[in-house]
């Protein structure tokens, strides 16, 4: 499947669909890719590193990346405080592996002085299964992404070790030594992926995230 197959018909009834503005945060990571996949997807999609930027978008896209070194650049970019404004005031946010583990409350084997914005109520393990040579392809099976399950791409992935009652577990692994580890979840707005769909030119996940931007807007 190409990265442009799974476009979406930018007129449904009739009537003409307005394109959600979506921002990739642009501090380090699969920024690129992100961009690429939400516009296929049907959004405005734009990088997004100042404030003022930020202020201009509909929701955030989290990319895949180092977490130690986007919770570094979050700061020196000025863009922690607004993040967090925007997440408490229910801007819809997407967190693909390193954005998953910024988006957790609380991250095990991470470095002391890591902070992400703590707006998914659940602990992460980092690096949980394994190191770049331990990277491995996967079926998962995403509740709301209609359609066979997602051919998940995970690279230095972590997994989630407990949600909170308001979190919905949306997709776990099906089969291997990583069965029935948790990899995707979902709390009102936020939706978080061990994975990396910008990767894999399946745009299902990116596409259900367009909707729920859409919706909140």
């Amino acid at each position: 499947m190409n990265l442009f197959s799974g476009r979406r018909d930018a007129e449904r009834n009739g009537a003409t669909m307005t394109a959600p503005v979506i921002g990739v945060l642009a501090l380090q990571g699969d920024v690129r890719e992100h961009v690429a996949a939400l516009a296929a997807a049907g959004a405005d999609a734009r990088p997004v590193r100042r404030p003022a930027e930020l202020d201009a978008v509909d929701g955030l896209v989290i990319p895949g990346g180092e977490s130690t070194t986007m919770s570094k650049l979050a700061d020196i970019f000025e863009m922690r405080e607004p993040i967090d404004k925007r997440i408490a005031d229910g801007m819809p946010v997407y967190g693909s592996c390193a954005g998953l583990i910024m988006l957790a409350t609380e991250v095990l084997d991470g470095r002391p002085d890591q902070r992400g914005f703590a707006g998914i109520d659940m602990t992460v393990r980092r690096n949980a299964f394994g190191r770049q040579v331990d990277s491995f392809e996967a079926p998962v099976t995403v509740v709301g992404v209609p359609g066979e399950p997602f051919h998940a791409v995970f690279i230095r992935a972590p997994w989630v070790e407990r949600v909170g009652a308001g979190v919905e577990v949306i997709g776990v692994v099906s089969d291997g030594p990583a069965a029935d580890r948790i990899v995707a979840v979902r709390q009102g707005n936020l939706l978080a992926t061990s994975f990396h769909p910008e990767l894999t030119g399946d745009l299902r996940v990116h596409a259900y995230f367009v909707d729920l931007v859409r919706a909140a807007s």
